[in-house]
């Protein structure tokens, strides 16, 4: 399934007032002041595509899953939600009524044990189909799913698989790059150990002496074996890690710094070269594969994120490589909270798209109204819909609800927008 999607249509879907002041459902499906009637009546109809979740796998008793993101931000230093994503966001009690039937318009402790309680019965219930339960619920046909690798309750023809590769282009000892923030000193940890296990799965105990048989034994079999397992795209959370300004560099100098440091030691200036021509060996094998490469842009999770890192134009080098034009580039979150209005410059490249996803959740439907009718004024068929869902850990608020919120929240903001383009002529 390709997801250079023209379904722009298909994948933003149905709505909520941001004025509503208890956040039912019924109150708030009332509230379409300023919006098309006819037109969100469509809107509501939309069967959409996720462009970009973290779902949880489903779990027994006992067990833990925190394959649902390559970096996770749960173990982080605790940062203060905005506005939006706190729990006393209205729309999380019109997600409650929704999806499990809550009476009140309150947050009571005896009342939220209802909405557990309720959750628990549904998981019972629908045992394996409880995730494609909630998406058919929520509005979503086919949900793209970022994590490490799939799991129970996953495996249908509702989700499919986008694994990340971001450990294939840090193959170095990253012990300097770890020390520079506490965030990323985790953040190392865990992509040693997940290109430690894409070798394992190889048979390859260690690193490979030089350059080329790391590129042939490595990272074009592992890249291979994901789409052979049913991958549909390669995700990097690079701006986690250093910024997205990734340069070109020659194979005669990869090879010398990969050969220098292979077996230990580390020049940060090098190695940043190596990380480059690795990015954009990983891009090319991605095009061929015929895999597309997701990349996130914009604002990230941690108080030591480098937002200025993440700006999507610090990717136009590699967005206009003309050896990687069969590639196709997805800007996830669309440059979210700082570098939203580059992204309708960049996606007017023919292989460049982008999505909505984490805005979804982190702006009100009228502030990504705004943005989004600016991107449908330039390249609509450009634009994907996307929810970030995720575990949250959180009983009453954990990814059913995300879902439902973010979902929401991208339907509103597209009826606010059409209904302004079609009133303007």
């Amino acid at each position: 399934m390709s997801i250079r999607c023209s379904h722009l249509a298909i994948a933003l879907g149905a709505a909520l007032s941001s004025s509503a002041l208890f956040g039912l459902t019924t109150r708030l499906a009332a509230q379409t002041t300023g919006i098309d009637p006819a037109l969100m009546a469509e809107i509501r109809r939309i069967r959409a595509i996720d462009n970009h979740s973290h779902p949880p796998r489903l779990i027994a008793q006992g067990e833990k899953d925190d394959e649902f993101d390559a970096l996770p931000c749960d173990p982080l230093e605790p940062t203060p939600a905005g506005l939006t994503t706190r729990p006393e966001n209205p729309q999380y009690l019109a997600a409650w009524q929704e999806l499990w039937g809550y009476k009140y318009a309150d947050r009571a402790p005896d009342h939220v044990r209802k909405v557990v309680a309720a959750k628990a019965r549904a998981r019972a219930a629908h045992g394996d189909e409880y995730p494609s339960w909630v998406l058919d619920r929520i509005g979503i046909d086919v949900q793209l799913s970022n994590r490490i690798a799939m799991g129970r309750g996953l495996d249908d023809a509702h989700h499919r698989w986008v694994p990340f590769d971001d450990a294939l282009i840090f193959p170095l000892d990253n012990g300097a790059l770890a020390a520079q923030t506490p965030d990323r000193k985790f953040f190392f940890s865990r992509e040693d150990m997940l290109r430690a296990r894409y070798m394992k799965a190889l048979g390859a105990a260690e690193l490979p002496a030089t350059l080329a048989e790391y590129t042939s034994r490595v990272v074009t079999p592992t890249l291979e074996a994901q789409k052979k397992r049913g991958a549909i795209a390669i995700k990097f959370e690079a701006a986690y890690l250093r910024s997205l300004d990734f340069g070109t560099a020659s194979p005669e100098d990869a090879s010398a710094i990969y050969a220098r440091y292979a077996r230990g030691g580390s020049d940060t200036v090098q190695y940043r070269h190596l990380q480059d021509y690795l990015f954009h060996y990983v891009a090319s094998e991605a095009g061929r594969l015929g895999l597309p490469v997701h990349i996130h842009t914009g604002a990230g999770c941690g108080s030591y994120f480098y937002l200025a890192g993440a700006n999507p134009v610090l990717l136009e080098q590699v967005l206009n490589d003309a050896t990687l034009r069969k590639t196709t580039f997805v800007l996830l979150h669309a440059g979210a909270v700082a570098y939203a209005p580059a992204i309708a410059y960049l996606v007017m490249k023919p292989n460049v798209y982008a999505d909505i996803s984490q805005q979804t959740w982190m702006e009100s439907p009228q502030h990504l109204a705004t943005s989004l009718r600016y991107w449908l004024e330039w390249f609509p068929e450009k634009v994907l819909f996307g929810t970030d869902l995720w575990p949250t850990g959180t009983p009453e608020l954990d990814w059913e609800e995300i879902g439902w919120q973010t979902n929401d929240t991208a339907r509103r903001a597209l009826g606010i927008a059409l209904t302004g383009m079609m009133r303007d002529g």
